[in-house]
């Protein structure tokens, strides 16, 4: 049994940073029911990297287990009907619509709060619920560009460089799973439940908190080199190295140590502080020359042999088969009725009495409709009507 078993959750969240909320508070055993459309999700039909996999997209795979599927159309009276039913048990509600849509679907704080006030609301935005931007979409290489981030990487003239990953939708879904947490605490406390507002323009500024107070603290400017230095506020050398096969990354070495180990005398004549900040491109450039003497594998041996924080520029290929990663127990595996054996990234956070486990794959739409429906009351007669107005999708039709 999870740390969170008991509680339930409405996910009524689409694409990525709602979806992976809400399962982090699956994974820790609470039991979360996806509320969908009839015709599925929207990730459901954008699958990342062209996946499509047999029925259910690698995308929504990744982001939907512990979770099961109740298919309804909340534009129907039937639909709201259920909604407000399912709420009256619930403990946290989850959505990322957009400005305004909630109220116009009946399942905006103040009326869910109405019927349970003793709910969690979790609401997830762009860039807020007002203001002058409240409208806008939130996507995630958008807030990127939005967030500053993208000016203090790359070579200087050349177009910012974005992140590799859904990297705002991934802090986002961190920050909402962490503010429900902390509802739900309160609760436990006080027995009252609250809105919890999340937006994704926030999230991502405030997660750069050291970088921006030595931009509003120190007054120092956002200054890129002409070399791909990997940071405007460390001093080089900093950043990813071509060896003779492959690459590496190295973070902040003593130039002493980097004379020893590379052989490269004319690092003993520099000084750190005043060289590493004052003249970050040539200091790049002796380290891309001295580096690129050496294959991976001795590089590496060097630099660590004399304390420098060195390490391999791995694949995701690498990164699977990484003997750490194997001792960690990182990604779980499980059979799906559909998409055959998963292998998928697990759980970051260790339990020592209630761990975390796979107890649902992702769901098919509205897999779990007839349960959900059930057990809220609801007769088998009501289901059937239901589910031939349209208002429900059950699994199979």
């Amino acid at each position: 049994m999870g740390i969170l078993s008991g509680y339930t959750v409405l996910d009524c969240s689409i694409a990525m940073a709602g979806p992976f909320a809400a399962q982090r508070l699956g994974d820790l055993g609470a039991d979360v029911i996806k509320i969908e459309p009839v015709t599925g999700e929207w990730q459901r039909h954008a699958p990342a990297g062209g996946v499509t996999g047999n029925e259910v997209n690698v995308s929504f795979l990744s982001l939907n287990r512990n979770k099961r599927s109740l298919a309804v159309d909340l534009k129907s009276d039937e639909g709201r009907k259920i909604i407000r039913r399912l709420v009256k048990t619930a403990d946290v509600f989850i959505q990322n619509y957009r400005a305004g849509v909630a109220g116009r679907l009946g399942v905006d704080y103040e009326t869910l709060s109405a019927i349970n006030p003793g709910l969690i609301y979790v609401s997830m935005t762009g860039f807020g619920e007002d203001g002058p931007y409240a409208k806008r979409p939130g996507q995630d290489l958008l807030l990127q560009a939005m967030s500053g981030a993208m000016m203090s990487t790359g070579r200087a003239g050349e177009p910012p460089q974005a992140s590799g990953q859904y990297i705002v939708d991934a802090v986002t879904a961190y920050t909402a799973f962490e503010g429900a947490l902390a509802a739900l605490l309160h609760r436990e406390r006080t027995g009252e439940g609250q809105k919890v507002e999340v937006n994704m323009l926030d999230a991502i500024t405030t997660i750069q908190m050291q970088e921006l107070s030595v931009f509003t603290v120190g007054h120092k400017p956002q200054t890129r080199s002409a070399e791909p230095h990997a940071h405007v506020y460390i001093r080089s050398p900093y950043g990813t190295f071509a060896t003779t096969d492959g690459y590496i990354a190295l973070a902040m070495p003593q130039f002493e140590a980097m004379a020893k180990a590379l052989d490269e005398p004319r690092f003993a004549d520099l000084d750190e502080m005043k060289a590493g900040w004052e003249d970050r491109d040539g200091v790049f450039a002796l380290t891309r020359e001295a580096i690129g003497k050496f294959s991976t594998a001795d590089a590496l041996e060097r630099l660590n042999a004399h304390g420098i924080w060195a390490g391999p520029v791995y694949t995701y290929a690498d990164l699977v088969d990484d003997p750490q990663i194997a001792h960690n127990g990182t990604f779980v595996e499980y059979d799906h009725p559909t998409e055959g054996r998963v292998k998928t990234p697990g759980f970051p956070i260790r339990f020592s009495r209630t761990p975390s486990e796979v107890r649902y794959g992702a769901p098919r739409v509205g897999e779990h409709t007839k349960e959900v429906l059930a057990a809220a009351g609801f007769s088998d007669a009501e289901i059937a009507e239901m589910a031939k107005t349209g208002a429900i999708r059950e699994m199979g039709e």
